[in-house]
């Protein structure tokens, strides 16, 4: 399987954190892809119309594409899921930590995008809305944690780690952690993991 795959993304890194705690990262050929917003790869586009990563291709040539998909994807590829649970309650619990956590590096991207704008040039609405959306996202997560702890491991799991080692990579100077002791011990032992140490992010540009 080839992945077009970048160091910097948060989804890329969801998927391979993914594909570490499945045993699958050994069959992946990541494919170093720029994939600039304003920039659409001409090759990266010949598999995936929308030029966006994590893209991953099948040895018969299938595309699949986002994180989510690929996940779910790799998860059932041996036959037994491990990370997208089969009862209905715990299934939509943790495909909903995945879709707040995927929100969370939405807002995050958009978020340095705007602020590598020239100052002229930046959008005061939408900067002052960022700061509101991780304020409730953490205060959400920090209420959470119990259950979080609690909860066998899963893609919901995998997906809040991957945003919160995103808002360390990029915004450190958030300083997240104060006021949210319970989610900063979590999100401790979700760092010492063998598959979030074998997939940090680096900044190569």
């Amino acid at each position: 399987m080839k992945l077009h795959w970048s160091p910097r993304s948060p989804y890329v890194r969801k998927v391979m954190v993914v594909a570490h705690e499945l045993g699958l990262a050994d069959r992946i050929d990541c494919v170093r892809t720029q994939a600039a917003t304003t920039k659409p790869s001409a090759e990266l586009m010949l598999d995936n119309p929308l030029s966006k990563i994590p893209t991953l291709v099948l040895g018969d040539g299938t595309a699949i594409y986002d994180s989510p998909v690929i996940c779910e994807y790799l998860d059932r590829l041996d036959g037994a899921s491990r990370l997208f649970p089969s009862r209905s309650d715990e299934r939509i619990k943790a495909l909903r930590r995945q879709a707040l956590a995927d929100g969370m590096m939405d807002f995050l991207i958009l978020w340095r995008g705007e602020l590598s704008r020239p100052p002229e040039q930046r959008s005061p609405a939408h900067l002052a809305t960022y700061p509101l959306k991780l304020k409730a996202a953490l205060a959400t997560l920090e209420r959470e944690t119990a259950d979080l702890e609690q909860s066998a491991w899963s893609i919901g799991h995998i997906a809040i780690g991957c945003a919160l080692s995103y808002l360390d990579f990029r915004f450190a100077e958030q300083n997240w952690r104060q006021g949210h002791p319970r989610l900063s011990a979590w999100y401790a032992g979700f760092a010492e993991r063998p598959a979030a140490r074998a997939t940090a992010h680096v900044d190569d540009s």
